[in-house]
């Protein structure tokens, strides 16, 4: 496609849309002017038109029609306009409005095909109905310009004043508009039926790369123990401050031997005075060097003579064990990257390098809600009930990532308990439902979360146990993370995904993944993906159970962690290994 260039309309009032950015409204996890970028990403250059969008990459031009709203052709006239002082004029134009959620680049390649085998002016798709849709379509770009200067104004006229005699049509799927709510609504019921479930990798990349990040805060760097650093950490001061000794020995001045004085030099006490020519004074690792210093030299490597003077002792190694000021690092230096965790280790680095504050994202605090008029968490069991055996340890499963609970909950089988939950999650960054992502009749989180409008990041997962898991991001910003009511499915999913989660809130890098051989790989593998407990082998490599009863947790016991296990995996084959950290 690279002998055309493509000018997408992302502007006009939408105003049966109530005003909103249309182009910016997410159908199927992606927004419809994403979608048509996609449909277009083969053409030479590519133009959006409408209001400036800063987060559009460089590459892609930008244009805005006049008067800002002035319709169709005013668009595309922009469009051309920003297009005519480019190098190489592609000789066709596509033409697409972003509010088709559904189109493909192999619909526009379709389209190109007809256009340039009939040599028509401009190829038009058409809907089911036989309809055609002049904003999709592709021009010749001399026809296109034609049409553009016969008009004696752009201003909202009505695309059939733009449309050339020598016209075809070619009926296309996915070419239906979103002008309304309820066409919204469809086309978001019609994304969630046909998406297919995501492997583990694919939801963990779209976890990390579509999730809006927590805003930035600044914090005492003990008191953000979990979050990730949204810049850089910076030396506030050198390390060493001063020249220190890295031995406890002597400071030493010249070659040797040396005059042996009285005073020692402490760290934390007082620095020794000065060093003349063949002097040495005794140290402590750490303490101040005095001026004139050369070299520090080990007790080991010397002795002391009756005589007051200190001897080099012989075949000892020539080194100097001094540790010179700001050989770790400067005040101003980088020690520590954006995105790297709030850790014990970066708390003491801080401390070393004097710094007080930094700035960052979260911690993320979480709540936990437990769904299903079954679940008893305390008290005596009813008819039909089962004990809550997961939501006690799922705080302290999540304080292993640096995530702070902020409460837990049990929600009851009602009909509206989950749009009143969601509409109260704002105290909250994460909120993890377990149970009713199935299908069943009380199974009712799917409904509610497109109800509220939730950008969907993962409707289901190609993985065992798990597949029904569902993750998405409320416009009020936290992440819904749904898990399988079953308590092993729960934890095995929550554990795979949640390096994502915080990777894509705070914007920690993706956690390094731990891999080794698993001996029973044939016997464990399936047709799609299997997550299991397993134990290390003295040898290296993991082996995993072959019996697993979902229903409690009692095969963690004596677990070292759990494998993932891919389909069709054979012996000795590299699976990836989650370690249980509690």
């Amino acid at each position: 496609m690279t002998t055309a260039d493509a000018i997408v309309l992302a502007g006009g009032r939408a105003s049966r849309m109530g005003g909103v950015d249309k182009p910016a409204i997410v159908v199927g996890g992606q927004s419809m002017l994403d979608a048509a970028l996609t449909a277009v990403a083969g053409c030479a250059r590519t133009v959006v038109v409408g209001p400036h969008r800063p987060e559009l990459p460089p590459e892609i031009l930008q244009a805005q029609e006049i008067p800002a709203g002035g319709g169709p052709v005013a668009a595309i006239a922009a469009g051309m306009g920003m297009l005519a002082g480019c190098e190489f004029p592609a000789g066709h134009i596509v033409v697409l409005a972003a509010d088709m959620p559904f189109l493909t680049m192999q619909a526009v390649d379709e389209l190109l095909m007809h256009a340039r085998e009939s040599g028509a002016d401009a190829v038009f798709a058409a809907d089911a109905s036989g309809r055609p849709q002049y904003l999709v379509g592709v021009w010749r770009r001399t026809a296109l310009c034609d049409a553009l200067n016969g008009l004696d104004s752009l201003v909202n006229r009505p695309m059939k004043a733009l449309v050339p005699v020598d016209t075809a049509l070619v009926p296309l799927p996915g070419v239906d508009d979103c002008d309304t709510p309820e066409d919204v609504r469809r086309a978001r019921t019609a994304a969630a039926r046909a998406a297919a479930p995501l492997s583990l990798d694919e939801a963990r990349d779209v976890l990390r790369r579509k999730t809006t990040r927590l805003p930035v805060r600044r914090s005492a760097v003990r008191a953000a123990r979990g979050a990730a650093l949204a810049e850089p950490m910076l030396a506030v001061a050198a390390l060493p401050r001063f020249d220190v000794s890295a031995m406890d020995g002597y400071a030493v001045s010249g070659d040797g031997p040396w005059r042996l004085r009285r005073d020692i030099g402490f760290a934390g006490g007082q620095r020794p005075v000065g060093l003349l020519d063949g002097e040495a004074v005794r140290i402590a690792t750490g303490a101040h060097l005095p001026d004139g210093t050369g070299s520090v030299v080990r007790d080991e490597w010397v002795r002391a003579g009756d005589d007051g003077f200190l001897y080099r002792l012989p075949d000892t190694p020539i080194r100097d064990d001094v540790r010179r000021r700001g050989e770790d690092w400067q005040a101003g230096d980088e020690v520590a990257a954006t995105g790297t965790p709030v850790t014990a280790a970066l708390i003491s680095l801080a401390a070393s390098a004097e710094v007080s504050s930094v700035a960052v994202r979260g911690p993320v605090r979480a709540r936990i809600v437990m769904t299903g008029d079954e679940i008893r968490g305390e008290g005596p069991l009813h008819t039909g009930q089962t004990r809550d055996s997961i939501g006690p340890v799922l705080p302290d499963m999540l304080a292993w990532y640096g995530i702070v609970t902020v409460d837990r909950v049990h929600l009851r089988d009602t009909a509206n308990a989950f749009d009143e939950v969601l509409a109260a999650t704002t105290d909250c960054d994460l909120l993890i439902i377990v149970g009713a992502t199935g299908g069943g009749a009380a199974d009712q989180l799917r409904d509610a979360l497109d109800r509220t409008e939730a950008r969907m990041l993962l409707r289901r997962l190609r993985l065992r146990p798990g597949g029904s898991t569902v993750a998405a991001q409320l416009e009020s910003g936290p992440i819904v993370i749904g898990l399988p009511g079953n308590p092993y499915a729960a934890v095995a999913t929550l554990l795979a995904l949640i390096d994502a989660v915080l990777a894509g809130l705070t914007g920690a890098p993706p956690a390094h993944r731990i891999a080794g051989p698993l001996a029973n790989a044939t016997e464990l593998a399936g047709r799609v993906a299997r997550i299991v407990p397993a134990h290390a082998l003295p040898e290296g490599g993991w082996r995993g159970d072959l019996r697993l009863r979902t229903a409690h947790l009692a095969n963690l016991l004596g677990r070292d962690g759990l494998v993932v296990v891919p389909a069709d995996a054979e012996d000795g084959d590299l699976v990836e290994f989650i370690p249980l950290r509690g």
